[in-house]
């Protein structure tokens, strides 16, 4: 089992409510494992996993350089070719966040509207490719990727996620992520601690680690049911060269359709 837990103001409660989930989740883990066959399943992906997924497409997904000479994981969206879901909403949001509010150059950063309603918008500049591409610089550090992130909640209700899932799986974490097509933001990925097969809205086994390939364009449009409504909020935990500032705030994403390939 794995559990974070991160914010501006500590709340017992809150952290007690992370606490005895884990403790829950836990118990699951020593019945007989679920095995599963490759094919298409409903799913669940906590906020965690689904951080992972997002993590892939800021690898040059909003960057004003890598869209330019189109090797953006999000060309297509950006092109105006496809849509996410209309619940897909992201923006960096600097204001708040523990993300300072320059670049490292000294540019001012601020809050910029990223995706809206599944749409693409702005895209994120730094000074090289505002003089290269003749754009208006917005802050953004060399690599050109969001540090404060927040993707916007829907309406499901974290003790309706089980019932609204029905029969599927309940992921907590992913790891081992990559491009399996990067011009299509279609990814690959295995499963990483707590994750269950879950039965008419009741988790009943846990499941073997299972890899997982599928496109952003499915599992943040057209396979998209709902968002959680209540948000995460994921720190950068890595201190290579110095202690990192970024962060993420999003929800969890219930999946009509997952693919699994082994």
């Amino acid at each position: 089992m794995k559990a974070n837990y991160a914010g501006h103001d500590w709340s017992d409660e809150a952290f007690a409510q992370r606490f005895q989930q884990a403790r829950e989740q836990l118990e699951f883990l020593g019945r007989p494992l679920h095995a599963l066959k490759p094919g298409q399943y409903r799913a669940y992906l906590a906020p965690a996993a689904l951080d992972e997924v997002i993590g892939m497409l800021t690898w040059g997904g909003f960057s004003a350089q890598s869209l330019a000479s189109k090797r953006s994981p999000l060309q297509r969206l950006y092109d105006g070719e496809t849509l996410f879901s209309p619940l897909v909403n992201f923006d960096e949001q600097v204001s708040g966040s523990l993300s300072p509010a320059f670049s490292r150059e000294g540019y001012p950063r601020k809050d910029l509207k990223l995706i809206v309603d599944g749409q693409a918008r702005y895209r994120l500049v730094d000074s090289s490719s505002a003089a290269e591409y003749d754009l208006p610089a917005n802050g953004a550090d060399d690599g050109e990727g969001p540090s404060a992130l927040s993707i916007a909640g829907g309406s499901l209700e974290l003790d309706q996620i089980l019932a609204r899932l029905g029969t599927g799986l309940y992921i907590s974490n992913l790891w081992y992520l990559n491009f399996s097509d990067r011009a299509a933001a279609r990814l690959t990925g295995m499963t990483r601690f707590a994750t269950f097969w879950v039965e008419e809205g009741k988790i009943v086994a846990p499941v073997s680690t299972i890899r997982f390939d599928d496109s952003a364009y499915s599992l943040l449009g057209s396979a998209l049911e709902d968002l959680t409504k209540e948000r995460e909020l994921i720190l950068q935990s890595s201190t290579y060269s110095q202690r990192q500032t970024g962060s993420i705030q999003l929800p969890g994403a219930l999946i009509s359709r997952l693919t699994l390939t082994l």
